[in-house]
C-alpha cells in the first residue's frame, strides 16, 4: 500500500468508524461496534476499499498500546492489589474452561488430540483491549469489577504465554522442560525490573510535577510506556502488559489527570478508532462454508460459555454478587491479539492448518462484537439501583 493510499485509508477509517459509533450509540449501544461495523463494511469482507497493510497494523497495535497504558493510569492501585487473589483465582478458572472446551469442540469434530489441546491454548487467551474501551466509554473503568477484569486480564496473559511456551516445546520432537523454566525465568525478571522502574519512575515524574511544566511530562510517559511494552516483548510477554504495568507505575503520580487527558485526546482521536477498525478490515469470510461454519460457531459458543461459567463461579465463591459476577464474567470473553499471536505460532509450526486459523480470527472478531453489547446489559441499571460499581 502506498503512502498515499494510507492517507487515504486512514481518513476512511476515522470517518467511518465515528459515523457507525454515533449510529450505534443512538441505538443505544456502544460505539465500539460501531467501529467494528465499518471496519467490516470497508475492509475485504464487504467494500473493498480499505486493504489489510502493515502500517494498519502498526498503528492498531499502537492503539492497543496506549489504551491499556491509559487503562494503568486509570487504576485504582489499592483496590488492584487488595483484589490480585481474586483476579488469580478468575483468571486461572477463566483460562481452564476455554481450554477444555475448546479441546473438545476440536476433538468432536474430528482433530487430532494435539491439534484439540493447541486450539483449546488458543481460546484460553482472553483480550481486555476491546473491554477496557468500552467501560471507558460508559465510565465504569474505576469499579471493582473493573478492576478485577484488568487484573485478571495480565496474570491471563502470563498463563497464555507459558502455555504456548509448554506447547510449542511439546510437539517437537526434542521437547525440553528447560526451555520452558528459562520462559518462567524471564517473566520473574520482567516483573522484577517492571517494579523496580516503576518505583523509579513514580519518583521522577512526581520531583518533575514539583516545577508546574507538565507539557513535556506527556512525552515522557508516552516513552516509559512503549519501553516498557518493548522490555515485555524481549521476554515473550505481549507488549500490552508492559504498557498497562507503566500505566499503573504513573497512576497515583502528581500529574496522572493531566497525563490521562493527554492519553485519551491521542487515542481517540486517532490510534483507538484505526485499532478497532483494523478487527473488521482483516476478517474474511472466504472459508466459511459447509462444516466451517459450525465449526467456528462452535468454537463461539465454548468462548463464551465457558468464560462466563468460569469466571462466574470464581466471583461466587470470592463472595462478589450475582451482578458483579456476571459483569466479569461477559468483560474477559472477549478474543483478541494474544489467541492471534498463538494462532500464528501455530500455523507457522504446522499445528494447525489455515481454515483453523481463519476459524481463530472469526472467533475473535464475534467475541469482540458480542463482547460490548452484553457488557452494556450487564451494567444496565435498574429502577432501584444498588451501588456495584463503588470499591
Amino acid at each position: 500500500m502506498t503512502d498515499a493510499n494510507i492517507l487515504m485509508a486512514i481518513a476512511l477509517i476515522l470517518l467511518s468508524t465515528k459515523a457507525f459509533g454515533i449510529l450505534t450509540q443512538r441505538l443505544h449501544l456502544p460505539q465500539v461496534v460501531g467501529a467494528l461495523v465499518a471496519g467490516i463494511l470497508i475492509g475485504p469482507a464487504a467494500l473493498n476499499i480499505v486493504a489489510p497493510s502493515e502500517t494498519l497494523s502498526a498503528l492498531a497495535q499502537f492503539g492497543i498500546i496506549i489504551l491499556l497504558f491509559y487503562a494503568g493510569l486509570e487504576t485504582d492501585i489499592e483496590q488492584l492489589r487488595n483484589s490480585f487473589k481474586i483476579s488469580a483465582i478468575i483468571s486461572v478458572l477463566g483460562a481452564l474452561a476455554p481450554l477444555s472446551f475448546g479441546c473438545a469442540v476440536a476433538f468432536l469434530f474430528g482433530k487430532s488430540l494435539f491439534e484439540s489441546f493447541f486450539i483449546g491454548v488458543i481460546l484460553s487467551a482472553t483480550s481486555a483491549s476491546i473491554t477496557i474501551e468500552v467501560l471507558q466509554s460508559m465510565g465504569k473503568l474505576k469499579t471493582r469489577a473493573s478492576t478485577l477484569i484488568m487484573g485478571a486480564a495480565v496474570i491471563d496473559d502470563i498463563l497464555g504465554i507459558i502455555m504456548l511456551a509448554v506447547v510449542l516445546n511439546f510437539g517437537k520432537s526434542d521437547f525440553a522442560i528447560a526451555s520452558v523454566g528459562i520462559t518462567l525465568f524471564k517473566i520473574v525478571g520482567f516483573f522484577a525490573l517492571s517494579f523496580i522502574c516503576g518505583i523509579m519512575a513514580h519518583k521522577l515524574f512526581d520531583y518533575l510535577s514539583k516545577f508546574g511544566h507538565k507539557r513535556r511530562l506527556y512525552v515522557f510517559a508516552f516513552a516509559y510506556c512503549f519501553l516498557m511494552a518493548y522490555i515485555a516483548e524481549l521476554v515473550g510477554l505481549a507488549d500490552i502488559t508492559g504498557a498497562y504495568i507503566a500505566g499503573l507505575a504513573l497512576c497515583t503520580t502528581r500529574c496522572v489527570d493531566y497525563l490521562e487527558s493527554k492519553t485519551t485526546v491521542l487515542s481517540h482521536s486517532l490510534f483507538t478508532p484505526v485499532f478497532i477498525a483494523n478487527i473488521g478490515i482483516h476478517t474474511s469470510f472466504a472459508a466459511l462454508r459447509g462444516n466451517i461454519i459450525f465449526f467456528t460457531l462452535s468454537l463461539v459458543a465454548a468462548a463464551v460459555i465457558s468464560e462466563i461459567i468460569a469466571c462466574g463461579i470464581g466471583m461466587k465463591l470470592s463472595g462478589f454478587s450475582n451482578r458483579e459476577s456476571i459483569q466479569v464474567g461477559v468483560g474477559m470473553i472477549a478474543r483478541g491479539e494474544v489467541s492471534v499471536i498463538i494462532a500464528s505460532r501455530g500455523i507457522s509450526a504446522g499445528f494447525i492448518d489455515s481454515t483453523v486459523f481463519s476459524s481463530i480470527i472469526l472467533v475473535v472478531l464475534i467475541t469482540s462484537i458480542m463482547a460490548p453489547l452484553l457488557l452494556k446489559l450487564a451494567h444496565l441499571e435498574k429502577k432501584s439501583p444498588e451501588n456495584y460499581g463503588s470499591p
